[in-house]
């Protein structure tokens, strides 16, 4: 007898998460996301890097926490915005236009702006496609934006924005009353 087996699974089911993030509408139809899973041995990598992005102060304390998250879950997706077009409808919304975004000078931040507005949205809505397709799955998640950035300075996966959720499948959601 096979006892306490839903986390072989695991990884089938952050699949399954992922094609509803694909298939989640875009603008225009254009697709700019890349979808990942963070591979076991990455795991660790990704949690010292936000330890040390923690050390940045008392703002990003949060990191150190969210790396034991990391380490807790038992699957972390990656969804990343891969901006390389815009989209050509100039609604301003990114503070530019479509023919003078892409010649912005980049800031070395967290993420890589400018970038659409649109495609954001576009990010978002795949985000949330993604965490509800989890939960409709009894996987317990969280957005994490501190993923991302680790994941980004890791260069996990490409993309000028990136966002982490991890997966959980406990008798109690890790995520839920976490401390710092």
């Amino acid at each position: 007898m096979k006892i306490n087996i839903e986390k072989e699974i695991i990884e089938e089911l952050a699949k399954q998460i992922l094609v509803c993030a694909r298939t989640a509408p875009k603008a225009k139809g254009e697709d700019d996301l890349v979808l990942g899973i963070v591979e076991e041995h990455e795991k660790e990598l990704l949690a010292q890097e936000m330890e040390k992005i923690a050390e940045r102060g008392e703002t990003f304390k949060f990191f150190k926490r969210d790396a034991e998250n990391v380490r807790n879950s038992e699957a972390i997706i990656l969804i990343a915005l891969d901006f390389k077009k815009p989209l050509g409808l100039n609604c301003g919304a990114c503070g530019f236009n479509c023919e003078t975004i892409l010649k912005q000078k980049k800031l070395d931040l967290d993420f890589d702006g400018p970038v659409c507005a649109l495609k954001l949205l576009d990010l978002g809505i795949a985000i949330g496609s993604a965490v509800y397709k989890a939960k409709d799955l009894c996987i317990d998640n969280r957005v994490m934006y501190s993923i991302g950035v680790a994941a980004k300075r890791l260069k996990l996966i490409p993309g000028q924005i990136v966002i982490g959720i991890p997966l959980s499948v406990k008798g109690k959601n890790i995520f839920f009353d976490r401390k710092f």
